[in-house]
Formats: structure tokens, sequence, C-alpha cells
């Protein structure tokens, strides 16, 4: 017996790696094989180099190689990994809650008859019984969750446990699984990537702008501080309706969720929607020139001010200070 992870990786064209949440899911799952007694497999799907992974505990990789394979399809992805499951005789599947995730990991709890909780924020509070500490609420409270079911499937909330380093002797295997053609009913004809920038998905720091900004030609000032932050940027939904910035920047329950260490929203009221999707981010700073925001009640740090005299301030504060630290 093992547990089992999906260790996503981004293709070569969004530069040729694993992706965070993958490395953090592999530390997570060392950490509880060592509690369990027991070892992690990892499956991959159509990656040539997976060494990486040794770093951070896994001990096995089932690799999948096949072209059908090559663009997300939730029902093909979920028949694999039950199958990669059941060769490994696996009772803990483990995923992150990525958006993709969300759609594949009931999947995979169907067809196992496993319970499935997502959002998991927490090593297991207890394995017998099997409880586990996630989000509730759009992030508003913290429920425990217990599983009584054989086979347990848990989505893991990104930034909720970090990257942690613990060097293992990986072996790799590949693994070839029935592909059931009636599987593909979905077919992706093409996927856009933004290139060149930091990933929301993967960022620490998320640098957000609203309406407050005035219009895109003001979104300069979201790109400088983002920079010397090392950060990604991002916008409210009137922003990306507006057509200021590309649909793929809107931020929110009804845009991409955001679980970032730290999010500064500049210009933004904080509507309930665009709140629900940041809130489980470590700490909030918010900048508005309205007192009365929403946003401020539920920021860490709030700075009631014109964006336009305050950023450019905290940009030359902050070049000051990494030139101080270099």
């Amino acid at each position: 017996m093992s547990i089992l992870i999906y260790a996503e990786y981004a293709p070569e064209a969004s530069g040729g790696k694993f992706k965070k949440v993958a490395l953090e899911l592999a530390s997570y799952a060392k950490k509880v094989a060592d509690t369990l007694g027991t070892t992690v497999t990892a499956i991959t799907i159509n990656v040539e180099e997976v060494s990486e992974l040794a770093k951070y505990g896994v001990d096995k990789v089932l690799k999948i190689n096949n072209e059908k394979l090559s663009g997300f399809t939730a029902k093909a992805y979920a028949d694999v990994i039950q199958q990669a499951a059941k060769k490994e005789s696996a009772k803990l599947v483990l995923l992150s809650s990525t958006t993709d995730n969300l759609y594949l990991s009931p999947l995979i709890a169907v067809a196992l008859e496993a319970g499935f909780v997502s959002n998991v924020v927490e090593l297991p509070i207890s394995t017998s019984p099997f409880q586990v500490k996630r989000t509730a609420f759009s992030n508003k409270a913290f429920n425990i969750t217990e599983i009584k079911t054989d086979i347990k499937v848990l989505a893991l909330a990104k930034n909720s446990f970090g990257i942690i380093e613990n060097s293992s002797n990986l072996t790799e295997e590949d693994f070839t699984p029935t592909i059931n053609d009636a599987d593909f009913g979905v077919k992706v004809e093409s996927v856009e990537k933004v290139a060149g920038k930091v990933s929301i998905a993967d960022a620490e720091i998320v640098v957000s702008g609203g309406r407050g900004l005035k219009g895109p030609e003001n979104w300069g000032l979201i790109e400088d501080l983002a920079a010397v932050l090392g950060a990604a940027t991002a916008c409210s939904k009137p922003v990306s309706d507006m057509g200021w910035r590309p649909h793929g920047e809107h931020v929110g329950q009804t845009g991409k969720p955001v679980a970032a260490n730290l999010y500064i929203a500049i210009g933004i009221s904080g509507a309930i929607q665009h709140i629900a999707g940041i809130n489980a981010s470590k700490v909030k700073v918010v900048i508005n020139s309205d007192p009365e925001a929403p946003f401020f009640k539920v920021a860490d740090y709030g700075i009631v001010g014109d964006a336009f005299d305050v950023v450019p301030r905290l940009i030359e504060k902050l070049k000051a200070f990494k030139q101080q630290q270099s």
C-alpha cells in the first residue's frame, strides 16, 4: 500500500517543469506517509524527466506517455489515475485543489468508491478515525471532516503546507493504462497561455487592480509594483469585463481563486464574489481612496489614499529596501 499523488506538470510551452502545487503535494504526502509507515508514489502524464520529485519525498513514479492525454480531459485523466491507484493498492489518493483537479477529484472518488474532501489545509488531525481540516463557506470558516471509506481522496489547498525538501531514492516505472475513447467527449481546440509572467496559480504574491486605476493606460502602476515584488498581476471582474485586462487575470469567486501568501488589492472596492475568491490568501493588503470600501473589513493591512500617490511611493521604498539588502 502506498500514497498516490497526481503530480501536475507545466508543458514545455509554459516552462517545462513540475508545478509548484505538485511539489507542495509531494511534501505533504511524504509527511503523511511517514506517519502511516508507507511510501509515496506519483503518477505523471507525458513527462520525461521526473527526478525532481525525489527531492520532495516521492519514492516511485508511474510514467504515462500517451498523445491522447496531451490535453486535459477530466474523464480520461480520472480513469487513468484510478487505474494507477488500483495497481498500487493505494488507500489514499492526493491531488491539489486546482481548477482542473476540482473537476477531476470527484470522478476519481466515484470510480474508487472513496470519500472525497477538498480544500484540505493541514496534515490529518487523526488517522484512526481519519479526520482532516478543510476550509468552508468560501474560506470564511473551517470544518473537521471524518472520512469513513476504505479509500480516501484528498485535494490539498494551495499554499497551505509549503514545499519541504526530503530526499528519497526514486524508482521510475512506465505505466500503460487502458485508454477509453469514450472518455474524450470534450475536445480541446486551443489553449491560450500567458508567457513571460509569473502565473497566478504559482505566485507567492499577487498584485491586483480594479476600476480605481481609471483606465488600462494606468496599468503600468500594477506591473511596476509586481516587478519589484516578483509577483503575478491580476484584476477584478469589472476590469476584465471592460477589456482593460485579459480574462485570464480575473480573480475572485467567478474567476481564478487565489491562495497567495500576500495579496495586494489596489483600487478594488471588494465585492463579496471577489473577496470569496481571494480569502484563502494569508495576508491581504488593500489600497483604496474610499475608507468605506468593503475590502477594508477583511484586510490585514489597509491604506486609505490615492493609488496614484501611494503606489509610486511604495515602489520607491521597496526598491531602496532591496538595494540595502543586496
